[in-house]
């Protein structure tokens, strides 16, 4: 699932006549870079939420992402042609609702099209160099984790971080004045359709109410039973959250 329901508030006047995860970036769309980068490992289907100006997305990308070969074709075309396209749905959340409904409102109402294990990413998010990686994925329908997340070290705009990482790979539900290191939340991780079942959440699947709910505190919960794991992600990773991140990236 690839969150892009987000009003950009930050982004403006970008994001006045754009949704953030249509601005430009390195060529193309930002949310681009993860869809090339899941039709490229283990993703099988994409299910994208919107809500500000959501139809510009859907008549971006329409219901199918293939990749496209690069300029040297002859070199690139072999390794594209191997790759199936991916089927795209849509929980189009502010026409259904006239508004977002969050993070975990809007994964509850996507639920019914998601599988009972799911990746959910961000699409206004940049990490060019994570894998998808289908070991990723059987490592933890192997756990019993409810949650996988990546973790990266802290930016400049969230110098204390959100979770702590024991040396188990659990994540941890580490207070702000903890002794215990914290790290970002990369907006990258896999999921259990049961995380957003009771007793972790009380919001029926499909949420036919459009609840908005965070997704913060259904983690909380989980890391304080145990149940969410957590590895971190070294690679190149940017939070496009302001118009000085997005102008330092296409420098």
């Amino acid at each position: 699932m690839l969150l892009a329901a987000g009003r950009g508030e930050r982004m403006r006047p970008l994001t006045d006549h754009t949704p953030k995860p249509l601005l430009d970036v390195r060529g193309k769309p930002l949310m681009q870079w993860p869809m090339e980068a899941l039709a490229q490992g283990a993703g099988s289907r994409l299910v994208i939420n919107t809500a500000w100006l959501g139809e510009q997305i859907e008549a971006r990308f329409g219901h199918q992402f293939s990749l496209q070969p690069a300029l040297d074709v002859r070199k690139q075309l072999s390794k594209y042609e191997r790759i199936a396209p991916l089927p795209i749905a849509y929980s189009h959340e502010g026409r259904d609702f006239g508004d977002a409904l969050e993070t975990a409102g809007g994964i509850a109402r996507a639920l019914p099209l998601l599988d009972d294990v799911f990746w959910v990413l961000a699409g206004d998010v940049y990490a060019p160099d994570f894998v998808f990686a289908p070991d990723a994925v059987a490592q933890f329908q192997a756990s019993d984790a409810l949650a996988h997340l990546w973790l990266v070290p802290n930016p400049a705009h969230n110098p204390g971080g959100d979770f702590g990482l024991s040396a188990e790979g659990l994540a941890l539900n580490s207070p702000k004045d903890s002794a215990q290191p914290r790290f970002t939340y990369s907006t990258i991780g896999l999921y259990r359709k049961a995380l957003f079942a009771a007793p972790w959440c009380d919001i029926p699947a499909g949420n036919p109410d459009g609840v908005k709910a965070a997704l913060a505190p259904l983690l909380r919960a989980a890391m304080d039973q145990g149940r969410v794991s957590a590895a971190m992600y070294t690679g190149r990773w940017t939070d496009v959250g302001t118009p000085e991140r997005l102008a330092q990236l296409n420098a």
